[in-house]
């Protein structure tokens, strides 16, 4: 009704505008003062090529047609804000307080969904991806934003996005440091803003207490800084030995016991964060490690990918293409992570369920897949059917009826359901004295 009064209000004084063309073109030849009134016909003419013109035929019909052109003209303007937007969130380090708003906000635009949206992050990806930390050598020293220096001793690993060092202070010899080494405004500035939000020692030590836990296993990050404006790093007492590095020396399947045992130890985990509106986002057995000596502390480290799914109490909206697809170890990911929607908790339960089944069996039904979209077609599959999954994993083996519980659980998860945490760990706790043994137990590989 608006275009139409504004279409019929222009018209109204386009046609006054033309009738007094053509009575001063009527009087042309009697009033010679009207030879300089060219310039005022070329203005005229201008416009009624813009937007009288058309009026005049079809003031009604037309007008929608000069509103899309404006559309048109403004769209691409939007999405070239968009795309500097996401340039310069990747700058800036991935702050997880960004993600939470541009990755679920309900209040976010709904351009999100679109096509050119998920282009801009999959190029985003791809700039991450390409992005390789060049080591340091051993012996140089760094300097935490606490004035204490530590002093690179061994290269442990390296990774396309970070390195792990062994470290120790210039006037110790002691060796009990480990130091995560980044790109200053890589994923690593989105663990340090996790530790130093959701994972303060005391903190976590308030919930051992209030939850009655022998132990609880997230990293301790003692000390975190920047070196030669190019490097992040965060630095982390020796926690042991990663459970892939185990997994590989031992050259099988870990036992039923074993797994359960795991699985236990890092739904603890999983309960603390997610109880401080934090998932993972990345359950591995590269990201779970154990401490030598005392095989009954399991931890759960690497929280590069971790995602505040619950700022504010108020828990993010499910929207598919909303980040960036695929993101994390694409085999245990969750469903939710392969099509770009937020992880929540079920991500990190169902998760946990794919490592589970892993670890015991050696196998998933896409194991030797490589394409994330069918690896994501196949997950879809055996998410609507338990027991099929189940029957794939464990071949002619008698089937876990723990992992079918557990399993059967998660599966059946809404997105921003909580878990029943409790229920969860009694069915693992459960199954473990049926085979004689308890989760206090240090593990036996």
């Amino acid at each position: 009704e608006v275009l139409q009064r504004a279409a019929l209000r222009l018209r109204s004084s386009t046609c006054e505008i033309v009738n007094a063309v053509k009575k001063k073109q009527q009087n042309k030849d009697n009033d010679a003062g009207l030879q300089e009134s060219p310039p005022k016909k070329n203005t005229v003419t201008f416009k009624l090529d813009t937007g009288a013109q058309p009026i005049v035929e079809s003031p009604v019909a037309k007008s929608p047609r000069s509103v899309q052109r404006k559309g048109k003209l403004c769209s691409p303007l939007k999405k070239q804000e968009e795309e500097e937007e996401k340039k310069l969130s990747a700058k800036t380090g991935w702050i997880e307080g960004r993600s939470a708003v541009d990755g679920a906000s309900p209040v976010s635009s709904p351009n999100s969904k679109s096509p050119a949206k998920a282009t801009g992050k999959n190029k985003g990806r791809k700039t991450k991806h390409a992005s390789s930390v060049e080591p340091l050598p051993e012996g140089e020293e760094v300097t935490d934003t606490t004035g204490k220096k530590w002093k690179l001793i061994r290269q442990l690993s390296q990774s396309a996005t970070e390195l792990l060092y062994e470290v120790s202070r210039p006037s110790s010899k002691e060796l009990n440091h480990t130091l995560k080494l980044g790109a200053k405004d890589g994923r690593i500035f989105n663990e340090q803003n996790f530790l130093q939000r959701a994972a303060k020692p005391a903190s976590v030590e308030k919930w051992v207490k209030q939850n009655k836990l022998d132990f609880l296993g997230i990293p301790s990050c003692v000390g975190f800084g920047l070196h030669t404006d190019s490097y992040r790093f965060l630095i982390f007492p020796s926690i042991g030995e990663s459970l892939q590095s185990i997994i590989e020396k031992e050259n099988q399947p870990l036992s039923e016991e074993v797994v359960l045992q795991l699985a236990y130890r890092i739904l603890d985990v999983l309960h603390y964060i997610h109880s401080n509106e934090y998932v993972h986002a990345d359950i591995s057995a590269e990201n779970v490690y154990i401490k030598q000596g005392q095989r009954s502390q399991v931890y759960l480290v690497g929280y590069c990918h971790a995602f505040r799914y619950g700022p504010g109490g108020k828990h993010v909206e499910y929207r598919e293409a909303s980040r960036t697809p695929h993101e994390g170890t694409v085999q245990f990911i969750s469903l939710d992570a392969h099509k770009g929607a937020a992880p929540s908790r079920r991500s990190d339960l169902q998760s946990l369920g794919y490592c589970m089944l892993h670890w015991h069996t050696g196998l998933l039904p896409w194991t030797e897949l490589t394409q994330p979209q069918q690896i994501a077609t196949e997950k879809q599959r055996y998410m609507e059917d338990v027991p099929a999954l189940l029957s794939q994993c464990f071949g002619r083996r008698s089937v876990s009826r723990a992992f079918q519980t557990y399993l059967t659980a998660v599966m059946a998860l809404q997105y921003s359901e909580q878990p029943n945490y409790s229920a969860l760990k009694a069915g693992l706790s459960d199954a473990l004295v049926q085979l004689g043994a308890s989760v206090e137990e240090p593990l036996n590989f």
